[in-house]
């Protein structure tokens, strides 16, 4: 089986003043398709360098980032664009939705940018209201975020993250916000989502939240220090929470 992400000794380094600071060094990782695979680690650990770069948010300063078979370690902005609105979805702590519209216009939002899909404003629509009923979000179409609680404004990111259809789905720290409760509902939602065959890679500071995954990659001073493989991880049926 090729794997869906690779990573072959890849470095990143900012300019800081005079000095050059070291982010990560040496990262080697490959990712299987249909695995859920939580990044733990330290502030300054090198977790968000990492996401940034699988998220083609960003480049690596050497080394490689083989993405379904391609390097796209030195793609221009652009192209890193193009590929993160197609293959990637992202979910992020702060839901990063906008205020002023509603719940399902912002899920319809990375149809409108992808170049690829050639909807209608109907079909449009009808696949953003067919993806927030996925998240248990259905009769909640119309309503803006300040009508919506913290893990129901996360699930409409989460319905935004997969309208686009990704093969991988990237999540920073997507419970950070939340309360326990909530946060088991998110973290049930993304098993789920597992179990359908979408890759998920997880970052996050709190072991709790890790043991949802099937693996655990620890992060230390940007060199992975531990690789594991979770046989009894923590486990709660989306359909119980909803």
């Amino acid at each position: 089986m090729d794997p869906v992400i690779e990573l072959i000794d890849l470095k990143k380094s900012y300019q800081m003043g005079e000095n050059v600071v070291p982010a990560l060094q040496g990262v080697q990782l490959r990712l299987d398709p249909g695995e859920f695979v939580a990044v733990m680690g330290a502030s300054g650990s090198g977790k968000s360098t990492l996401m940034n770069i699988v998220g083609c948010l960003d480049r690596p300063s050497s080394g490689k980032y083989v993405l379904e078979g391609n390097d796209v370690s030195r793609l221009d902005r652009d192209s890193r664009a193009e590929i993160r609105n197609d293959k990637i979805g992202f979910v992020f702590q702060n839901f990063n939705l906008l205020a002023r519209t509603s719940a399902v216009e912002n899920v319809e939002l990375p149809l409108i940018y992808s170049r690829k899909r050639k909807l209608t404003e109907a079909e449009m629509r009808q696949r953003a209201v067919t993806t927030l009923a996925r998240v248990g979000l259905k009769g909640w179409e119309n309503h803006t975020p300040a009508q919506l609680s913290g893990g129901q404004q996360q699930r409409v990111a989460i319905a935004r993250s997969l309208i686009n259809e990704p093969s991988i789905l990237l999540a920073d720290e997507p419970t950070g916000n939340l309360d326990s409760h909530t946060s088991e509902q998110i973290m049930a939602i993304f098993q789920s989502l597992n179990e359908q065959g979408i890759t998920i890679l997880l970052i996050t500071h709190e072991s709790d939240i890790a043991s949802y995954a099937r693996r655990i990659i620890t992060l230390r001073d940007g060199k992975v220090i531990s690789d594991q493989r979770i046989d009894q991880r923590k486990i709660i049926h989306a359909d119980q929470t909803l």
